[in-house]
């Protein structure tokens, strides 16, 4: 496969599109907890990790670092961006930072750099390349392509965790790709106060988001999931997340491929096969 063509580009040669840059603090908070558990990570001769796309600012990577660090406290995270701009503006928050002039601790292991899909690192292979928020503006015909470049920077088992969310971080979805393919798709809701757990519609990712239609297995999903949610009503005085975790057992029960347990899903996580998901062809 072929990466996103030159049209996608920016000058001066990193691949891809320079994206809205939004960014929040804890924005991404689910997905680094997730990926704080992974093998691909945990077991990491090198965990080195790739945030990729951070945005207009860098506190995705200090946090991701912060997190990341408390599992193993060897991580080093390089965040990568297309905007020259936006890699000066982390380079001075990073100075701060390394001033004792700011929240985070002073040793954080982050560096920013100039770079886009073809994740450039001098040779040096991440476990982990995370890339939130950066596909949605693209076509769903480009993001197998874009995977493709992606994990083939990884280092032998890696993981690419591609997937997008709200501003806020409340609502989250993502796939985790090996150099072999996609193998897991995961939920992430705030459960307090949620209606139904097919708000995460608008926040599948790419390769999922226009699929949500009838005869697509991400649709039956999400039908399943809200179906289950409102079965699950009178558990609700226990509190949301016992609604959920009653939730994801009816689902295994169904036959659906859920992953992990109880305590994943208390967080409001879901994590499944990701060809349960997949879609056709």
């Amino acid at each position: 496969m072929s990466p996103p063509p030159p049209s996608r580009r920016a000058p001066a040669g990193p691949e891809g599109a320079i994206t809205r840059g939004t960014t929040n603090t804890n924005r991404l908070r689910r997905v680094d907890r997730w990926i704080a558990e992974q093998p691909a990570f945990r077991r990491a001769v090198d965990p080195f990790v790739v945030d990729l796309g951070y945005g207009a600012s860098g506190v995705t990577a200090f946090e991701l670092a912060t997190r990341l660090r408390r599992r193993r406290p060897d991580v080093e995270v390089l965040g990568l961006e297309i905007d020259p701009a936006r890699v000066r503006t982390a380079d001075a928050q990073l100075a701060e930072l390394r001033a004792g002039r700011s929240h985070f601790a002073v040793d954080t292991p982050v560096a920013f750099a100039r770079g886009g899909f073809e994740v450039p690192t001098a040779g040096r292979r991440p476990a982990i390349v995370r890339a939130f928020n950066v596909l949605r503006q693209y076509g769903e015909e480009e993001v197998a392509a874009a995977w493709t470049r992606m994990t083939d920077r990884l280092a032998p088992g890696g993981l690419l965790v591609e997937g997008t969310c709200d501003e806020l971080g409340r609502i989250a979805s993502w796939a985790g790709v090996t150099a072999e393919g996609p193998r897991t798709f995961t939920i992430s809701l705030r459960l307090r106060e949620l209606e139904r757990p097919s708000v995460v519609a608008e926040r599948l990712p790419k390769a999922l988001i226009h699929r949500n239609v009838p005869g697509e297995r991400v649709h039956e999903l999400l039908l399943s999931l809200d179906r289950a949610w409102a079965q699950a009503a009178p558990l609700s005085v226990y509190g949301p997340a016992q609604r959920w975790i009653e939730v994801a057992g009816r689902l295994r029960d169904e036959g659906w491929p859920v992953r992990d347990g109880i305590r994943r899903w208390r967080l409001g996580e879901l994590t499944l096969d990701w060809a349960a998901v997949a879609p056709p062809g």
